[in-house]
């Protein structure tokens, strides 16, 4: 099982007037990168945020390129583009060229997000959501899977057939994941024969365990036709040398999570029907305290308790591993000495050192 590194770059205004400022912020997060890959990370994961309102990282794409020019193996994918504020033929273009330039190291995720905020200023639909997300995955594959290619459909078509230039070095495109938060997303996923990636709270409220979210979703996959699906997650993460330590991290982890609920739907009244399962995630938040906080949201404890959940991921068959370290505000040097101690006491316990990425090839 692979590790990557994770960054929501969450900075919301509940932070209060002490939070980061968003440009120093960023560019520590540069550096973060290009340190895990130092570190042997197999991968790097930025967020789309806009407006301040969570996340400050408002174009995945532009900042994974710098980090493809800062680097040399690391896999670089967005967690997630917020897709139905995008075009979906602009995002084909967009990690073709990252593929490019990155020498076949790009990874591509989408997901429909959480915060109509960040939709109204597009002219987005949040209501709409599901429907324009499972639309313009199909756009994509299509867009990816053939060549020249067209498309009709409700929301998006083609005038006539379109070739994409230029086209990425992974083929037919590359890995492609679906952030799944319900069950049609996974059935979309497996649909489309591509990924998926879970958040483990969120995967434990639909299936009870990441794992058993695993194994649904690779069932459904292997039905569907995928000959080889994988799963990812994400995972808030601290490896402790003390209990304190671990409690000071669920503390960090209960604030990061308070903090955030402004822009969570969390009005059972106003919630579209497609995104109400949040009111239920809403509501377990408000209600949570530190010692309920267990392996179902964050791996934190010694280096052999983190060792035995991680082990637990690995036997349900997830393949990677991303991890959140700066969460709650922990500064730049704390997430680089938590990134270091993560990688030097835990990750030799894992299969691989995180091979070089030959271009043209995914591994």
């Amino acid at each position: 099982m692979k590790f990557g590194y994770f960054t929501l770059t969450d900075n919301p205004p509940a932070y209060g007037p002490g939070r980061r400022d968003p440009n120093r912020f960023l560019l520590e997060v540069v550096e973060e990168c290009v340190e895990a890959e130092a570190m042997g990370y197999h991968s790097a994961w930025v967020p789309e945020h806009h407006f301040g309102r969570f996340g400050v990282l408002p174009s995945p794409t532009m900042f994974l390129t710098h980090i493809a020019s800062r680097t040399r193996t690391l896999k670089l994918g967005p967690a997630t583009v917020v897709l139905p504020i995008n075009h979906p033929l602009r995002m084909v273009e967009e990690f073709n060229l990252l593929d490019l330039l990155s020498d076949g190291r790009a990874v591509f995720s989408a997901g429909r997000g959480y915060d109509q905020g960040e939709y109204t200023p597009f002219g987005a639909s949040f209501d709409d959501s599901r429907a324009v997300f499972d639309e313009q995955m199909e756009y994509m594959m299509a867009a990816w899977r053939q060549s020249p290619f067209e498309f009709h459909g409700r929301y998006y078509s083609t005038p006539e057939p379109l070739t994409v230039v230029p086209r990425p070095l992974q083929q037919p495109h590359p890995e492609v994941y679906v952030a799944c938060f319900s069950k049609p997303s996974i059935e979309l996923a497996a649909r489309l024969r591509v990924n998926t990636i879970f958040a483990p709270f969120a995967a434990a409220m639909l299936f009870g365990s990441v794992q058993e979210a695993a194994r649904e979703s690779k069932r459904m996959a292997i039905e569907a036709g995928h000959p080889d699906p994988k799963v990812m997650c994400s995972y808030f993460l601290a490896v402790a040398h003390s209990s304190a330590e671990a409690d000071r991290a669920r503390e960090r982890l209960l604030h990061y999570l308070h903090s955030i609920l402004p822009v969570l739907p969390g009005d059972r009244s106003t919630a579209p029907p497609h995104i109400a399962y949040f009111v239920d995630i809403v509501e377990r938040l408000k209600a949570m305290q530190p010692s309920q906080l267990g392996d179902r949201s964050i791996v934190t404890g010694d280096v052999e308790h983190c060792i035995e959940v991680l082990k637990r991921c690995e036997e349900g068959g997830l393949s990677e591993v991303i991890l959140y370290f700066n969460f709650g505000e922990l500064s730049h040097r704390d997430t680089l000495a938590a990134m270091e101690r993560f990688a030097k006491e835990v990750m030799p316990h894992f299969a691989e050192k995180h091979e070089t990425v030959v271009a043209g090839r995914t591994s």
